[in-house]
């Protein structure tokens, strides 16, 4: 489901939740049941909190202010670290 902005007459913006593709033109409003015609705004598209949106946004917010670790993580006595045996990865700087 996609939020929509309409504008009522009367009472000013709201919005509403509509299927993607299929909001009308013309609304009613929730307050007043005055007609209110659709905005053009960019859709807000709602969504959960999945892994994948999760993801997303600490991805986003890394770009800007990446965190700096000093050490590696602590590990997981049931899975050891894996160190990389490729030849270019050697050339990377090491902390």
């Amino acid at each position: 489901m996609t939020m929509y902005a309409f504008r009522c007459q009367e009472c000013g913006p709201f919005d509403a939740r509509y299927p993607i593709g299929s909001a009308p033109d013309r609304s009613s409003c929730p307050d007043c049941g005055g007609p209110s015609s659709r905005m053009i705004t960019a859709p807000g598209i709602a969504g959960g909190r999945d892994p994948y949106r999760l993801a997303v946004e600490r991805t986003m917010a890394s770009a800007d202010a990446p965190r700096v670790v000093s050490s590696l993580p602590a590990t997981n006595s049931r899975r050891p670290v894996r160190v990389t045996t490729h030849p270019l990865h050697r050339t990377l700087p090491r902390p």
